[in-house]
């Protein structure tokens, strides 16, 4: 398999350039990932689509990975409950060497195609779930033993890389592969692949929690109330839904803890 992701930059000598051309030329190679996700979307559209059915039925999304790829999963699932009011439990990130490996590598740890599927087994995956492995490579022993057992086990798996023909995609039932070409510093994967990596969980996780009835027209109608800025929000957003004042949209939504729950109550007392 050739790594494209391993591949010498398009730029030579970074050390002599100016900072206004560093900063041009990385923006140069952002611009390029969009384009390469387009492509991608119809290998999309069919995980999303199995995720709300496991979903409907039950099941839970987990992600793996490693490194960088695992942070992202990790920070997608995460956030998730806050967002939309979803339990903690219905997306899970884990990432070879635990949570101590969010902010310090933990050596070698990926490197064990055991690990991925150890970890699994201590959140009880089943069958009803579905199992994503993360990695730009698409050579993580870590995520690509973890597909592996899962597909022994009957559950559905998916993958997103930026390699053609990884290893982690002949694991996934439905593998994503987004290839956007060499870095800007030659294999630093936590840029152009990261990027990618983390506006495809958005697409993924975004799309699942829309199907899932968890926004409203355009609006987080179930998110939680856990600072001012969001009780603001979700104050106007009451407002705009039922015509009431800013004191009273506060007033319903505090009483009955989301935007959804304080607009079905105002429209059922007026009905």
């Amino acid at each position: 398999m050739q790594k494209i992701t391993e591949q010498p930059s398009n730029y030579r000598h970074l050390d002599k350039m100016s900072t206004k051309e560093l900063l041009t030329n990385i923006n140069a190679e952002d611009k390029t990932v969009p384009y390469s996700i387009e492509k991608a979307i119809p290998s999309i559209e069919p995980l999303v689509d199995i995720i709300v059915d496991r979903m409907l039925s039950g099941g839970r999304l987990f992600y793996i990975g490693a490194g960088t790829s695992g942070r992202l999963g990790i920070v997608d699932a995460s956030e998730c409950p806050p967002t939309y009011g979803v339990p903690h439990g219905l997306v899970i990130g884990l990432m070879a060497g635990g949570d101590k490996a969010m902010r310090k590598a933990v050596e070698f740890a990926e490197d064990d195609p055991e690990m991925g599927w150890n970890d699994l087994k201590e959140h009880d995956v089943n069958p009803a779930d579905v199992v994503i492995g993360i990695a730009a490579s698409g050579t993580t022993p870590y995520v690509v033993g973890g597909l592996k057992r899962c597909r022994e086990n009957g559950i559905v798996t998916g993958s997103i890389t930026c390699n053609i023909d990884a290893p982690v995609s002949a694991e996934a039932d439905y593998p994503i592969e987004v290839p956007v070409g060499p870095e800007f510093v030659t294999g630093s994967t936590r840029m152009k692949a990261g990027t990618a990596q983390k506006l495809v969980l958005n697409m993924i996780s975004t799309s699942v929690m829309v199907k899932l009835g968890r926004v409203k027209d355009n609006k987080m109608v179930d998110m939680q109330l856990s600072n001012e800025k969001l009780v603001d929000r979700g104050t106007k957003m009451v407002m705009e839904a039922t015509g009431v004042d800013y004191a009273e949209g506060k007033k319903l939504l505090l009483d009955h803890g989301s935007v959804r729950k304080a607009v079905d109550a105002y429209t059922g007392s007026k009905g």
